[in-house]
């Protein structure tokens, strides 16, 4: 049960970013007569002709795929970062004008051959071969001695962005560490020098004891909404062990992690009765340079619906110029999405 001091304005810390969230509940009592988006069909044919990521069909680039039956990863046709060294930047006439190269490497990974797929849809047994990829991919990147972060991340449905429905993820791996983990490492640092444990670790605890935000847990992952959370149907997938990255994954927590997945992007799917919008990553330890014994590995969703499949919510006005803000409280959110057995 939600307590009653939590249906009135407030703002919640994030000690993952040391930042604040504002929190205001009452707002949900508005009328809207703001956007409303069109949903997208679900992808309905196992094979699409003019897809480019199906089996034996030709990419954006014009390389062809081969004719694959299980998990499929390759180098970007347009990558976002190149691992070749760029071309000399001019010195800037001011230091508030600095630029640097950044090198790296981009892969596409394709979930499954079958275009109609999606996470929620995908039997267990198939999500736990996209992890074994996902660990072989970072332990083969990581070879690489001047990569510094290496970063899974989804995008589904056009709302986010998404180019292509066939399921398929992205790997990008940098020669720097970029802002969004460089903030929760120097968080994570900080707080296991001041408090001598892992910043998630104790997280994770604390909210098991209360329960309120717990959607699911299984024996090895736990997937909760977290207590600062900025979209309304964010969560975070944590990890009961501590380690950092995808190769220290046990076999059973790969099964683990499977079912987490499988079982929140479902209820996802269930709470609007649509294939629902995300984007989803996981944030590993910096690599090659040195040890982190600070960082828990965990993963993100961040949905933009809010009110239903056709309402999302916009990041805008307070919050770009503020502080982040939510109508519905992060119980509300958890005993929504509890609710929805998978």
């Amino acid at each position: 049960m939600m307590e009653k001091r939590w249906q009135y304005p407030h703002r919640r810390w994030n000690p993952l970013r040391r930042s604040w969230v504002m929190v205001s509940p009452h707002r949900t009592q508005r009328p809207w007569q703001g956007e409303v988006s069109k949903t997208a069909p679900a992808a309905g044919v196992s094979y699409d002709p003019e897809c480019y990521l199906c089996p034996g069909n030709k990419r954006a680039g014009n390389e062809q795929n081969p004719d694959y039956t299980g998990v499929f990863a390759f180098v970007n046709d347009y990558a976002a970062v190149l691992p070749v060294p760029p071309a000399h930047l001019d010195e800037a006439a001011s230091p508030l004008l600095a630029s640097e190269p950044v090198e790296g490497i981009c892969k596409v990974l394709c979930f499954h051959p079958d275009h109609s797929l999606t996470l929620a849809k995908m039997e267990r047994v198939d999500i736990r071969r996209v992890i074994d990829v996902w660990a072989a991919e970072t332990e083969e990147i990581a070879k690489t001695n001047w990569i510094r972060n290496i970063q899974v991340f989804e995008n589904r449905g056009a709302m986010m962005g998404a180019s292509n429905p066939h399921p398929h993820c992205q790997i990008w791996a940098t020669s720097v560490v970029p802002d969004e983990a460089a903030i929760e490492l120097d968080a994570q640092k900080a707080y296991r020098s001041e408090k001598g444990s892992c910043l998630l670790c104790d997280y994770l605890a604390a909210e098991r004891e209360a329960q309120d935000r717990v959607i699911f847990e299984n024996d090895h992952f736990a997937v909760v909404v977290p207590w600062w959370a900025v979209w309304p149907f964010e969560t975070m997938v944590l990890p009961k062990r501590h380690f950092g990255g995808f190769p220290e994954l046990s076999a059973d927590e790969r099964d683990g992690l499977a079912d987490a997945l499988k079982q929140i992007t479902s209820r996802y799917d269930k709470l609007f009765d649509v294939s629902f919008p995300y984007t989803m990553g996981f944030h590993q330890s910096p690599v090659n340079n040195g040890a982190h014994p600070e960082w828990h590995f965990h993963a993100h969703f961040y949905p933009p619906l809010l009110r239903s499949a056709t309402v999302r919510k916009f990041m805008v006005g307070f919050e770009m110029l503020g502080m982040p803000q939510r109508d519905i409280t992060p119980e509300q959110a958890a005993e929504r999405l509890r609710g929805l057995n998978q």
